[in-house]
């Protein structure tokens, strides 16, 4: 039997996504949508959330201007990509996000999808700790031509400074709504990354960031265009 709530979510999602309004828009509906439909389950969330802000999550990931590290990592049909790989035409736009189970991460690559055309030639990839059958699952929802690459365990997510270990309290309510993180990820531990963006240089370095502990916000979709306008014009 299908979780009442989960149901609920997905629809939201959807029509969200049919909405012509910026990400932040979308992102916002589902998040009223889940206070809505369960008032404990968003208490629990901010206080997760607060949690993580106290501590200055993410604050200490790679910042603009930084080398971003390298990595090697399979796409959804298992050919390996590397960063190298990515800058050898132009910028790359890497896309963190926590997997297909969460409706803001649909939501967010969905609406990357959307952008992928004007993005292009650059690189986009995005990056998540699932298993191949879950990116290959979250990236054809998402309507995408772009890789989605497995960071299997987190580990580059983890060097990055942009993982957080998940509570019990949080990590028994997204069992108890049916997702099962381990499996998903092909661990047993309870660890993610923290949503972001980094656009980043042919020379390696990080053109722009956007990280935040708070996973009902993303980088808006404008502002990952406006960035890659600009390094078009200084190219001019």
């Amino acid at each position: 039997m299908s979780n009442p709530l989960i149901a609920a979510l997905d629809d939201a999602v959807v029509e969200a996504r049919s909405r012509d309004i910026p990400l932040g828009a979308r992102l916002r509906f589902v998040a009223d949508r889940v206070r809505d439909l369960s008032p404990v389950y968003a208490d629990a969330v901010d206080v997760f959330v607060g949690r993580l802000e106290s501590v200055d999550a993410g604050t200490s990931a790679p910042q603009v201007g930084d080398v971003m590290p390298s990595f090697m990592l399979p796409d959804q049909d298992g050919r390996m990509v590397t960063l190298d790989g990515l800058l050898r035409n132009g910028p790359a736009v890497l896309v963190f996000h926590r997997g297909h189970w969460c409706p803001y991460c649909r939501l967010n690559m969905a609406g990357v999808a959307e952008i992928e055309a004007r993005v292009a030639p650059r690189a986009l990839v995005a990056i998540s700790p699932e298993r191949q059958q879950y990116t290959r699952m979250m990236r054809s929802d998402a309507g995408a031509g772009f890789p989605f690459l497995s960071d299997v365990g987190s580990g580059y997510a983890l060097s990055l400074n942009l993982a957080i270990w998940v509570d019990d309290a949080m990590a028994q309510l997204i069992a108890g709504a049916g997702k099962d993180i381990p499996e998903y990820q092909g661990t047993k531990g309870w660890i993610m990354p923290i949503p972001a963006v980094f656009v980043v240089g042919t020379d390696s370095r990080i053109i722009a960031r956007h990280v935040d502990p708070d996973y009902r916000r993303r980088m808006e979709l404008a502002d990952i265009l406006s960035v890659l306008e600009r390094l078009d014009s200084k190219a001019a």
